[in-house]
Parts: structure tokens; sequence; C-alpha cells
């Protein structure tokens, strides 16, 4: 009895040894979870319920229990590594098998789509057109690969001081060709519905009354809208300044230009409402329109709820998903699979999904990986501990050898 007492004793001290191994081998291994090796006493009961020995019949490991505490967060200069801080695990799919993971070393494939170094997909919510997730239904993520699509300029703010002292031009006679012809002019790119940059001039031309001016626009050196004949004008500004004219400082230049690049007419409209008359100087300060050409995928942004989006050299963006976190009433229960994946078991539950920062999961920090939770010093008491018990189990082999062996040799 006293043999398998110990051995039961060196069973359990290797199990230990062999837990602490992988910890410590681990010890690099980013979101890999520690485990710690449990025992419990071996006693033997009759069938009557009664135990048969009062000194119990050794040890056993009782579990490996895995330990979920939250791993230090290590910064990187990837935008596509993440890290939970706090509970929950990054969803991928594995040709369609769900998996759960805190290494969040992400990468793209020759297709786009986000995976890991096994290639499994990370899984996102879809966007919902105007706003918001569909969080009913996961997908995978993939990056944006063709070209942003252009939009063409319709409105134009135009934030300008005209000069209270300008008098009208020496030539009565309008030619964009002659600088006597108008008081000043500015320019600025608008685009038309195929992404075509085109250049806008707009002339201001000082009228006969005081504060009257008459705007007129030029693109690709032809000119957009109808001018209003002499003696009116298009703005007109009061005693203090102030723009009165017209009332809501727009005007829509029409008809609209028909580019020669076969896109759709251009119908723009200039806002002048913030325009003023001060002074003697003649200044632009801001120039805004709504247009913009295709675009370029340059990379992608991922917030702290796990909104995932795609930046494009156009200054656009688009959602492309949040990053679905899952949770479990019983993460001990998870079953451990290769390369730092749990699957979820009847022990652990049914994943709870949920989007980070609700629902009790974790933020998402973008451009940083969780580090393993082992703690080395730890790790290497924990083994001095388990030599020792190995040591003293195969002392007591050996005492109890030499005591059989003492009456074996009795004559």
């Amino acid at each position: 009895m006293t043999f398998r007492t110990a051995l039961s004793g060196l069973n359990a001290a290797q199990s230990d040894l062999s837990v602490t191994a992988n910890n410590i081998a681990n010890s690099s291994t980013s979101g890999f979870k520690r485990s710690r090796a449990e025992f419990s006493e071996l006693f033997a009961v009759s069938p009557q319920g009664v135990a048969t020995l009062a000194t119990g019949n050794g040890v056993r490991v009782s579990d490996i229990s895995q330990q979920f505490a939250q791993g230090s967060i290590d910064f990187t200069d990837n935008n596509l590594d993440l890290a939970v801080s706090g509970p929950g695990f990054f969803t991928v799919s594995d040709g369609g098998a769900l998996a759960y993971t805190r290494a969040g070393a992400f990468k793209t494939d020759a297709a786009g789509y986000v995976v890991n170094a096994q290639g499994q997909r990370l899984q996102v919510y879809p966007p919902i057109a105007g706003g918001g997730f569909n969080t009913g239904s996961m997908s995978d993520l993939r990056l944006v690969t063709s070209e942003s699509a252009p939009a063409a300029t319709s409105q134009v703010e135009m934030l300008m001081n005209l000069p209270s002292d300008a008098a009208q031009p020496a030539n009565g006679t309008f030619d964009p060709a002659d600088p006597t012809s108008f008081n000043r002019a500015t320019s600025l790119t608008v685009y038309d519905s195929l992404g075509a940059a085109h250049t806008g001039t707009v002339y201001f031309l000082k009228g006969a009354a005081a504060g009257d001016w008459t705007a007129r626009l030029f693109v690709d050196g032809t000119e957009v809208g109808t001018p209003p004949t002499p003696p009116a004008s298009n703005l007109h500004f009061d005693a203090t300044g102030t723009m009165t004219q017209p009332a809501n400082g727009q005007i829509p230049f029409l008809p609209a230009y028909t580019p020669a690049t076969g896109a759709q007419p251009m119908s723009l409209t200039f806002d002048f409402a913030g325009a003023t008359q001060y002074g003697s100087t003649f200044s632009v300060s801001n120039i805004t329109q709504d247009g913009y050409t295709t675009g370029r995928l340059i990379g992608m942004d991922i917030d702290k709820t796990g909104t995932v989006q795609a930046r494009f050299t156009n200054g656009r963006s688009i959602t492309l998903g949040q990053v679905a976190l899952s949770n479990f009433p019983n993460p001990n229960g998870l079953q451990q699979l290769a390369d730092t994946t749990w699957a979820e078991t009847f022990s652990s539950g049914q994943a709870l999904r949920g989007q980070a920062g609700n629902s009790g999961l974790g933020l998402v920090q973008s451009g940083a990986l969780e580090a393993s939770n082992v703690d080395i010093t730890t790790q290497l008491v924990n083994m001095i501990t388990a030599q020792r018990n190995f040591q003293a189990n195969a002392q007591m082999i050996s005492t109890s050898d030499q005591i059989t062996q003492t009456i074996i040799n009795i004559r």
C-alpha cells in the first residue's frame, strides 16, 4: 500500500511539473493563459460507504484549471494587432467552425480577409445602412480592395471679405483674360461624377451702387450660369458690411456645367452667407466643397469599441463592421485547442456575444497584443515545490523498500 500511495504522489508531482513546464514554455506566447494543477485526496470507501483505511490511498490530479487573469498589454506598430482589455474573447471562424482566442495578432490574406497565423478569419458584426451594426449575425472581416467611389461637387462654401473702397473695373466689358475688367478673383478645385478634377474660378466685379458686387463663375475656362445684366448684381452688402442679398447667401449657377469627360452635368451652388465687405483688403479665409475624387485604401482604424473603418486617399472612410466579442458563463469549462484558441463546451455554457464596452465585455485596443499572464518567478517557485514533492515521494518508496528488504532478511 505504501508503494502505491507514494506512486500516486510521484504521478501527481509529475503532472504538476508538466503544467509548470507548459506555463514557462508559453511565457512569451501572446494571449496564453496559465494553468494550475489541482489535487484531491484518494480515499478508499466500501460499497456500504465505510472507509476501509483511515490513512487514505494517496493523491490524484482532480483538474488542470485554466487561469484567465488579464495579461499585460504590449503596444506594437501594427494597427491590426488587437488586444482585449477586460473580459471577452475574439471570435474567429475556421471554415465555418467558431473558435475563441485572446491572441489578436491579425493580418490580411491574399483575398483581403483579416486572419490570424492559422488562417482563421476574424468575425465582426456587419454595418447597417444608416448607421449601427447588425448584432444578430456575424461575418468575416474583409478589407475593401476596390477604390472608393467619387462624388460630384454640388455645394461650395466661401468665406471671404470684399474691399469696401473698391471702384468699378476700368474696363466695363468683362473678359477673364483682362485684369482691368474685374476687381478680384479666386480659384478652387471641383469634381465631376467620375471623380475628375476641374478648376473653378470666381471673378468679383464691383457694381455701380454702393455695396453691389457681381460674382461670375468659370469652370475650365467656360462660364457657368447666366450673369445678371448690369447694373443688376447678385451680391449686396449693407452699410455695416453684412450681406443682405441673396437673403440666404446662396447663388445657384445655372444652367449646369457639362464636363468634357462624359460625366453628369455639374449643378454648382455657392454659399456666400459668411462673406463680408470690410476695409480695403480682399481675402479668402476658407473654401470648402462637398465633392471628392476616387480613393485608394491606405489604412484601417479600429477604435476601443471595435468599430473598423477603412481609410482612403480621398479623405473618405467606410465602416466595415464591429469586432464581435464573446464571453462564457464558465470560461474554465472551455476546451483548449492548439494555437491559443478555445472551443465552446457544455461545461462552459453557450457563448454570450456582445460589443466591446457593453454587457460586461472589455474594450478593444488596436496596435497592441495581450501578453501571456504567466509570471516566471511564481512558476519557478512552483517548479521547486513540485520537485521537492517528487523527491519526497521517491524517498518514501526508497524507505518502504528498505523496510520491506529488512523484513525479507529476517531469518
